[in-house]
């Protein structure tokens, strides 16, 4: 009986706690119960697994076609990378996952993280970009998919953190000329979608370099999403710099610490545990923004997808499949730095009533 009542306190709380969410519950679950049968029915029951475009044919879209995905799977996941070389990618995106999940999960300790990213970041630009170590060498522009899509989003906030943090302490900076400089960078940055920002990066930015003088799109669309992102986040950053009381400056003061000292062991470990929820937006914003280089011919998770179809009439009409594909790994992605955002906030207390 007392699971029971357990099981009907959690409804009445969740689900039932006055009108307005009784009624929104059960109209979610009367839709639910409605085009759950369906959408189940489409993508499995009458659904296509063999990459057998005949087959799929013959079903006419009653139900899903998840052959392109067996079928076109490489190129969807590595793009244009050679084919025999593709071992390379791979190992590079597992080698890439592998520290982030070690991060994630607090698996080393803070020195052996260091070391961990050290050798993951220049192991996995050796595997894909070769030319050493008995590796042919591929160009930056054949890169493309899951491995192209992780190394932009990882890069991006790897080098996005550090700069967003000077650019908001310059910001409440008593010197007027270093405060003016950063306000122009964030206001400049933030008045402009990403998109113009890639396109500055790889078309206009070879423009203005001297004759002779190239650097590689890759870098130009890096050093543009870094940017970009650094620009947002250091707002975030701001903010919680802002939200630590006054009391805790003059506290370090009394302490005898000087200013560099209590901003490393007051200010800023305050400041940078408030907005965990708003730095690990700005992560997932980061990854999913990666899908706009498609438009500066870098094939991503979904320009490889559109690279795959584009010339192949017979999978073709199965765009729809291959983007739920696509969604689902940008899903788990997603759905991970969320999960280790919620742990980062447990580890530090965050949102816990003080004892």
């Amino acid at each position: 009986m007392s699971r029971i009542a357990a099981s009907r306190d959690w409804l009445r709380r969740n689900l039932f706690s006055d009108v307005f969410s009784g009624l929104t519950s059960l109209v979610l679950v009367a839709g639910a119960l409605y085009w759950l049968p369906g959408v189940i029915e489409w993508m499995l029951l009458q659904a296509v697994f063999a990459a057998d475009a005949s087959a799929c044919q013959a079903v006419n879209h009653g139900g899903a076609c998840w052959g392109v995905v067996a079928e076109k799977y490489r190129f969807i996941l590595f793009g244009r990378y050679p084919h025999a070389e593709q071992w390379r990618p791979l190992l590079a995106t597992g080698i890439l996952l592998l520290t982030i999940v070690a991060s994630g999960l607090r698996l080393l300790g803070r020195g052996g993280l260091l070391v961990a990213w050290t050798l993951a970041l220049p192991l996995c630009f050796i595997l894909m970009r070769g030319g050493c170590c008995g590796l042919s060498p591929v160009a930056s522009d054949q890169w493309g998919g899951l491995p192209l899509t992780l190394l932009l989003a990882t890069m991006g906030m790897l080098l996005a953190f550090p700069l967003a943090l000077l650019v908001a302490l310059g910001r409440l900076s008593d010197l007027p000329l270093l405060r003016g400089l950063c306000v122009l960078y964030v206001e400049l940055v933030r008045g402009v979608p990403l998109i113009s920002v890639l396109f500055l990066a790889s078309f206009l930015f070879p423009i203005i370099l001297p004759q002779g003088f190239s650097i590689d799109v890759l870098l130009r669309v890096q050093a543009g999403i870094v940017l970009f992102a650094a620009a947002y986040l250091s707002e975030t950053i701001r903010g919680g710099l802002q939200a630590v009381p006054r009391g805790q400056h003059d506290a370090a003061a009394a302490l005898g610490l000087g200013r560099w000292q209590s901003l490393r062991w007051i200010i800023l470990p305050q400041a940078l545990r408030a907005v965990i929820p708003s730095i690990m937006n700005s992560a997932v914003s980061v990854f999913k923004d990666t899908s706009l280089v498609t438009v500066v011919s870098l094939f991503d998770l979904t320009g490889a997808l559109s690279l795959a179809l584009a010339g192949d009439a017979e999978w073709r009409p199965y765009y729809l499949e291959g983007y739920l594909f696509i969604g689902l790994i940008y899903w788990i992605g997603c759905y991970a730095m969320s999960r280790f955002s919620q742990s980062l906030e447990r580890g530090t207390g965050l949102g816990q009533p003080s004892a």
